[in-house]
């Protein structure tokens, strides 16, 4: 069955969705339950619902596949625009063109079938030039000399009539391709795309297949590859990968399933995006890092994962924690403040920011020592001027400091 023809059910972000009862069937609702209750909370038909489903998606957004003929779409609160700005930032798209009406599609959907019409056409068009080759070392017995011999096993068998040879084959089939055929398999099997997509990501598919390995691949091969002037190109194309393969790739049910989910925790994404605005726009000399660790009992492997560190680029001395909360609350939670002061406290350091992702006025209060702030950095409006007044508020006393001795 085609995209056009299921039957979507669309679910926005926090807010509670009923549902006639027939809407539904009970093997739906028990599948989406036991594979998707951690993306959306599902309340069966009781009296308590007055006999209707209710379903409310739970910082997720993206599409969920019931069966081959309803899909749930999960749509964020945020404007679609900024939310590919935030895409653009935590998946290193920057400095890729995209047409405009893809920036200003209103339609998840829509946007990621079209993103998904650029990737196909950025591979099929390195196929037309040649994909990358690379040599790689193969032993292979062969019923005749190639290269070296290993002369190991002849020396163990001189009646084996097969020699072991060693030798270096120039071939298509590397991880870099590997990576493109595998992400278009998954997009392909996604359901999200329209018909003339499909087409391309197909032709794109099957100018890889026969020639290169299909295997699942996670977004985190796309990270910390090494390019040259033969594949640079593909720096692009693995970075349109990992958009991808994080929200759908093999951590998923693919099975034999006809379609596989696309989804977007909302919190990582904050989390990845502020990480990547604040590093691109932080003064000269400090620095920032992400989820760093901390050992707390090294012999059981317990330990905490702090969001973001901000720290003296020369000294590496930690300054102040960040941590991100992907909440909409008036103030902080007990539970927030108590998380940032204990980084805090493992850092050695006196400043500590709840980072929330809405509106709100600045908030700031002592706990022994240290000093939470809760700042705002919104996602409605442009999010280069949110981000410059997050960056204002949120620089302390010794980053002014550290601007003016830089700069000097």
């Amino acid at each position: 069955m085609s995209a056009s023809t299921r039957r979507e059910i669309p679910l926005r972000e926090h807010i509670p969705e009923y549902l006639p009862r027939e809407d539904l069937s009970e093997q739906q609702g028990e599948m989406l339950f036991q594979r998707y209750g951690k993306q959306v909370n599902v309340d069966f038909p009781s009296p308590k619902t007055r006999g209707r489903w209710c379903l409310t998606a739970q910082g997720w957004v993206g599409q969920i596949p019931l069966d081959d003929e309803v899909v749930l779409t999960l749509t964020p609160k945020v404007p679609l625009t900024n939310l590919f700005r935030m895409w653009e930032y935590a998946y290193n798209l920057e400095g890729l063109w995209f047409p405009d009406d893809l920036i200003q599609s209103d339609d998840l959907p829509e946007f990621y079938n079209r993103l998904a019409s650029i990737l196909a056409q950025r591979i099929l068009a390195r196929g037309r030039k040649g994909y990358y080759r690379a040599y790689l070392g193969r032993t292979e017995r062969l019923p005749y000399v190639r290269a070296r011999i290993d002369l190991h096993p002849l020396m163990r068998r001189p009646y084996e009539v097969q020699l072991t040879c060693r030798y270096q084959e120039c071939t298509a089939d590397v991880e870099e391709n590997r990576i493109l055929v595998w992400t278009l398999f998954v997009i392909a099997r996604s359901g999200l795309c329209r018909n003339s997509t499909l087409t391309n990501v197909r032709r794109a598919f099957h100018s890889l297949q026969g020639t290169v390995l299909l295997e699942p691949y996670g977004a985190a091969a796309c990270l910390g590859r090494t390019y040259n002037r033969l594949n640079d190109d593909y720096r692009a194309l693995h970075a349109l990968c990992r958009f991808f393969l994080d929200p759908s790739g093999p951590t998923h049910h693919t099975g034999s399933r006809s379609m596989i989910p696309f989804l977007v925790d909302m919190a990582r994404l904050y989390e990845r995006f502020v990480a990547a605005w604040l590093r691109l726009h932080l003064p000269i000399g400090l620095r920032l890092d992400a989820q760093q660790p901390y050992d707390l009992a090294p012999a059981v492997g317990l330990q905490f994962k702090i969001d973001l560190v901000l720290s003296d680029a020369v000294t590496r001395e930690a300054l102040c924690v960040l941590d991100t909360k992907y909440k909409d609350e008036p103030v902080p939670s007990p539970d927030d403040i108590s998380q940032v002061v204990a980084y805090a406290e493992a850092k050695g350091c006196h400043d500590a920011i709840l980072i929330y992702p809405f509106g709100r006025e600045p908030m700031e209060l002592c706990v022994s020592k240290i000093r939470v702030r809760a700042l705002g950095f919104s996602l409605y409006g442009d999010l280069e001027e949110v981000g410059q007044r997050f960056l204002d508020l949120a620089l302390p006393s010794h980053d002014n400091m550290a601007r003016e001795r830089h700069s000097a």
